[in-house]
């Protein structure tokens, strides 16, 4: 009974320390982010279309608005973060625009003000590492604290 109750113990004591270091990064993440590089397939976005991306965080929550000439778009949603993961992951699920009903596995690094993530845009797995190539879907963007 003493033994049960010690990997209980144990069992709650590391659940709660995941959650602890999941809000721990949401609650770094929050803010608003602008992308300064970023590649899809292996190829790089040209700046006009990096400096029309805003990115905001609200804990598990995300806004992303794209300023087109012709009009706005915006997608919402929210971001389940694995933290203990390597490299970290993070799941991020669309609720409302573009991507609603959508879920890409994603990998990301947080280093102060700049927050890299690699998304995979099929929906199909985390990526592994923090980079693209032709010929696939996997979308990586290097993101600048807006202060």
């Amino acid at each position: 009974m003493k033994t049960s109750f010690r990997i209980l113990a144990v069992s709650l004591f590391a659940a709660c320390a995941l959650a602890a270091r999941a809000a721990d990064d949401l609650m770094a993440m929050s803010g608003t982010w602008k992308p300064t590089k970023a590649e899809l397939a292996g190829q790089p976005m040209p700046p006009p279309v990096l400096q029309s991306i805003t990115l905001k965080m609200d804990g598990a929550n995300y806004t992303v608005t794209v300023e087109f000439p012709k009009g706005t778009s915006v997608d919402k949603g929210t971001v389940a973060i694995e933290p203990v993961a390597k490299p970290k992951g993070m799941t991020v699920t669309g609720v409302d625009g573009v991507n609603a009903g959508k879920i890409y596995p994603a990998i990301y690094e947080l280093t102060g003000d700049t927050l890299r993530i690699c998304y995979d845009l099929s929906g199909v797995a985390r990526p592994t590492e923090f980079k693209t190539a032709p010929d696939t879907k996997l979308y990586l963007v290097d993101y600048a604290r807006v202060k």
